[in-house]
């Protein structure tokens, strides 16, 4: 049930008290630049604050304006980004940092609808430039804002079903200030992500219980309501790294997928976890490899958690003499020590190669 004026009035003064003192001192909350608050926005999608925030100091050392980013080339955009993975959101950032400069004279657009058009950029997204950059009084809502909302005003909607968006975003727009709607956003994401905790919150040193519907009713771990996840799928992947001298036979992944634009090894799937070489399945051209040189597996396995599925990835390493004439891949080419350490990766390539001493 939303409070009444007096109410409303008195929340979101707590609120802003709340965040005034408990507040961590992020890098991007220390502008109004509207282009330092994207970057930091594109960055923390999927990924943790201390994650994140080496990322976002590079980007900006590398890249200090948007029209810098714009002239990056790709490659060199995905190699710092290395280890944030969903690479997707790179080269949408890239995409937009150009489409800003060539359509926008490098200004970003001032609104949260117009923003929300930018590739990459969603209804959150576009929401927290807005009103973080230009003071436009639009509820920015991720997930903090959803439990949080969803406990003090006892919300049964399910968060991911079609018409919560909705409700959830005419709800906030009734409370959010007119005046400071910048503090605002950022107090309740804030307050979700330090006090509000999904998971047992401490609602002892909680400034509004006194007015919380999960509080009351004892509800707290059953709000925000969130339909299951769909089952993970398990896949099996081999890499091979086939070394010839000093140099790596490596492809550029060109396919749709979330490592697009990133260089890794040749792939076979099986359907099972494998162990020995002789289970490997069959295939002409490992056949070849195998045949005219020395293969040994790595001897760690490792597990590649994605959204909705777990990869339990092997890698083989085989060693074949400099004169040898193998079978490659069209699209494989060998590169050098020096042009694999800078080529862009997924992490778990760089990972193997610097835990077997080649990087």
């Amino acid at each position: 049930m939303l409070p009444d004026h007096l109410q409303l009035l008195e929340f979101n003064a707590k609120l802003k008290s709340w965040y005034l003192e408990n507040h961590r001192p992020l890098l991007w909350r220390q502008t109004t630049d509207p282009y330092k608050i994207w970057l930091s926005e594109i960055i923390l999608q999927q990924t943790r604050v201390a994650q994140g925030t080496p990322y976002y100091e590079k980007f900006l050392n590398n890249y200090p304006t948007v029209f810098d980013l714009a002239a990056a080339d790709e490659r060199d955009i995905l190699r710092l980004w290395q280890g944030l993975g969903y690479y997707s959101r790179a080269r949408n950032m890239h995409f937009t940092a150009r489409h800003i400069v060539e359509e926008w004279e490098g200004k970003f657009p001032e609104s949260a609808v117009k923003l929300a058009k930018l590739k990459g950029l969603g209804a959150y997204t576009a929401a927290a430039i807005a009103s973080f950059a230009f003071g436009e009084a639009v509820p920015a809502i991720d997930g903090n804002v959803y439990r949080v909302m969803s406990r003090l005003f006892g919300i049964f909607t399910d968060i991911l079903s079609s018409g919560a968006k909705n409700e959830f975003t005419n709800l906030a727009k009734q409370i959010i200030p007119q005046d400071d709607p910048a503090t605002y956003n950022q107090a309740m994401i804030e307050f979700g992500a330090l006090q509000c905790v999904p998971v047992s919150p401490n609602c002892s040193v909680c400034p509004f219980t006194y007015m919380c519907y999960a509080y009351e009713f004892n509800m707290q771990n059953k709000l925000p309501v969130k339909m299951k996840k769909n089952a993970v799928k398990n896949r099996y992947f081999n890499y091979f790294i086939l070394q010839k001298g000093d140099s790596l036979a490596m492809h550029e992944r060109l396919k749709k997928d979330i490592w697009k634009g990133l260089y890794d090894f040749y792939l076979i799937e099986s359907s099972s976890d494998i162990n020995t070489p002789d289970d490997l399945p069959k295939d002409t051209i490992l056949e070849d490899w195998k045949n005219k040189g020395q293969i040994r597996p790595v001897l760690k396995e490792y597990t590649h958690l994605l959204t909705h599925q777990r990869l339990t990835v092997r890698f083989w390493w085989i060693i074949v003499p400099e004169d040898e004439v193998l079978k490659l891949p069209e699209d494989m080419a060998y590169y050098s020590r020096s042009e694999v350490e800078e080529l862009p990766k997924p992490i778990l390539m760089d990972t193997v190669l610097k835990e077997e001493l080649y990087l």
